[in-house]
């Protein structure tokens, strides 16, 4: 098993159950690394000291705070904990909801929650109650010196628990009832089941492709991106947007096409662009 990314308890009540915090999504980027173009040597980062230029092994790197001009106050983790030392190893449960009460785009990152040695049985009620119930918990979790606002969920005889974040301020502008409905006819027009199997990474396949093309010797040809557009008429690009999607829309009750998915976007980006 993966090493644990946090480890401490669950406070509801009078109730505590050692846990511990595991990653529950794992990225699959095509990773590269950094080399010299003249000689392809490997580039690594070092950490230079700005007034010896000698490099720092990782034992003798603290954390500091620049309080003023010239003056850094260093904080080892220890200190650090002491701001708040029951938070930092706590998930601490202060009320329990509904999950469609929190909107989904407020969600950030999840972690799988496995219980520690003899905390099974307290672990197992938890998880059977929030299933039962239909509830989710909200909590508070300290996670890199920082805190975080939390769900705590049963997923299949699990608990995972949820890190949020705000929303970002968002400026409203006005529309008119015309442009509404044309949106809303688009939206329709577009309509599909959704089956995530569909929606591959395809971008990740053309980096992956043109790494084995440029390994076997092949030239890569370079294409200019397309210029970005501005908006000088919405109802106009809206318009062509829908004579898109019918003209490359499918039977009714199938998913979009890669033509379909297409066409409407196309036709908006030469519609907006500016003349």
């Amino acid at each position: 098993m993966a090493r644990p990314y946090w480890k401490g308890s669950i406070s509801f009540g009078l109730v505590n159950v050692p846990v511990a915090l595991f990653p529950a999504v794992r990225r699959k980027d095509v990773r590269f690394h950094l080399y010299h173009d003249a000689d392809g040597g490997r580039i690594r980062e070092k950490r230079v000291c700005t007034l010896d230029d000698r490099e720092v092994p990782w034992e003798h790197v603290v954390k500091g705070y620049e309080v003023s001009k010239g003056q850094v106050v260093t904080l080892t983790q220890e200190e650090l904990r002491a701001a708040d030392p029951e938070r930092e190893r706590t998930i601490v449960i202060e009320e329990f909801v509904k999950l469609d009460q929190v909107g989904v785009m407020l969600h950030d990152q999840s972690y799988w929650i496995a219980p520690e040695a003899r905390s099974g049985k307290a672990y197992a009620l938890l998880v059977q109650a929030l299933a039962r119930s239909d509830d989710v918990a909200v909590a508070r979790i300290v996670l890199s010196t920082k805190e975080h606002l939390c769900l705590v969920r049963s997923d299949e005889g699990r608990l995972v628990l949820t890190t949020l974040q705000a929303p970002p301020e968002i400026t409203r502008a006005a529309t008119t009832a015309k442009e509404l409905q044309m949106a809303e006819q688009l939206i329709r027009s577009m309509a599909g089941k959704f089956d995530a199997r569909a929606f591959k990474d395809e971008h990740r396949a053309r980096v992956e492709a043109l790494v084995r093309k440029k390994a076997q010797g092949k030239t890569i040809e370079i294409t200019a991106p397309a210029k970005a557009g501005q908006v000088v008429d919405l109802a106009r690009a809206l318009e062509q947007s829908l004579v898109s999607a019918r003209r490359y829309g499918t039977r009714a009750g199938r998913g979009p096409t890669r033509a379909r998915r297409r066409a409407p976007r196309a036709a908006a980006r030469r519609s907006v662009r500016s003349r």
